[in-house]
């Protein structure tokens, strides 16, 4: 699995995780993919601190992911990022595997 997270976006989590008092050695950033949004597929980010037999993890900047199988492949090669510019504010993934997005951003199709 090849995921990467950009500097910002990296950043972003871990002031989260320190807002939310979230310990980074207990808890995993969990990535999904799920059905939803006008293109057919979402991203759901948050935080998990159960790990099931069929995940697969990363450490990337001292935050672990954490990404079921099926998900793992919807998502391999992409670039989560952070923005707070007028184009939105939020995370945000850069998929090569996606075929078509939505207008907003927020889901995909293959």
């Amino acid at each position: 699995m090849n995921i990467s997270v950009t500097t910002t976006a990296a950043h972003r989590l871990r002031e989260i995780a320190e807002t939310e008092a979230v310990d980074l050695q207990d808890t995993m950033l969990r990535i999904a993919v799920v059905p939803g949004g006008c293109s057919g597929l979402t991203y759901d980010l948050g935080w998990d601190t159960t790990l099931l037999p069929e995940d697969h993890t990363m450490v990337v900047a001292g935050v672990t992911l954490v990404l079921d199988k099926k998900s793992r492949l919807y998502v391999d090669g992409s670039e989560l990022d952070f923005s707070d510019g007028l184009e939105g504010k939020g995370f945000h993934f850069t998929n090569p595997q996606a075929a078509r997005t939505c207008a907003c951003g927020e889901s995909f199709g293959l």
